[in-house]
């Protein structure tokens, strides 16, 4: 049973998973690329339930450790510290921030199966990847509501995703088993369950990368059940791994 959360990364998925973990009665230890003291804010924001720490600390304390960090920076995560932990990578690959990763780029690997190679002594579990933070705050529903929201997830491990999927049901969403680490590709960015799919229409043609968040802000998201989540994924085909990073993306 998770009781603590151990965070990885404090941008706007990490914040946002801090938010409702606590909301869900959890104590969260949360990271970044900084040190501790330049959470303060964020800390005081939370409650009592939270706490700043080192990368490694927060891997230490987690019964189970999300990763959110740009995933160029994934060789930073703490080997060691991490070992026999289940780990949820949020992580994407946008070469134009990251710098192009061969085994990515040539389909050897999808981004989590590289992670999960740097992390050999953890267990980790692609999910919370394809949805905005703005959405993944504002969807969390009770278990069993009319409206409640799916994400998917992938790993090798069978034991591993029934932990993450634990997390995200007190969370607030139900998930959809998408496979191994291997068919992980099938939520990265230019699939069709990413981040489109929560977001009410479709984009105008050539519209601009601030374009999803407006149409969030004017009108509100969309819930996403887990039916609509395994139809997507499992109509998807890979195609270029990578995406281009938009505002208000994880």
């Amino acid at each position: 049973m998770t009781e603590t959360l151990g965070i990885i990364g404090a941008g706007m998925i990490g914040g946002t998973l801090a938010r409702l973990a606590v909301d869900a009665g959890l104590n969260v230890v949360l990271s970044n690329s900084r040190a501790p003291e330049t959470l303060t804010d964020l800390v005081t924001e939370l409650g009592s339930r939270a706490r700043a720490a080192t990368a490694a600390e927060a891997a230490q304390a987690g019964d189970l450790v999300v990763a959110t960090i740009p995933l160029g920076a994934y060789d930073k995560l703490p080997v060691d510290a991490l070992a026999g932990k289940t780990v949820i990578d949020t992580m994407n690959y946008y070469p134009d921030r990251d710098g192009h990763i061969t085994e990515l780029d040539s389909g050897e690997l999808t981004s989590s199966a590289l992670v999960q190679r740097h992390l050999a002594g953890s267990h980790v579990v692609k999910a919370g990847n394809n949805i905005v933070f703005s959405c993944l705050l504002t969807f969390a529903r009770p278990a069993g509501a009319p409206e409640r929201s799916a994400l998917p997830i992938a790993g090798d491990r069978p034991t591993a995703k029934a932990e993450a999927a634990r997390l995200l049901d007190s969370l607030g969403y139900d998930t959809v088993d998408i496979g191994t680490l291997a068919e992980s590709w099938r939520s990265e960015p230019n699939t069709p369950v990413y981040v489109q799919p929560y977001l009410p229409g479709q984009p105008p043609e050539g519209a601009g990368h601030e374009e999803p968040r407006r149409r969030y802000l004017e009108v509100g998201g969309v819930p996403v059940p887990a039916h609509r989540v395994k139809e997507l994924t499992d109509g998807a085909v890979r195609g270029p791994a990578g995406g281009k990073l938009p505002e208000d993306t994880p």
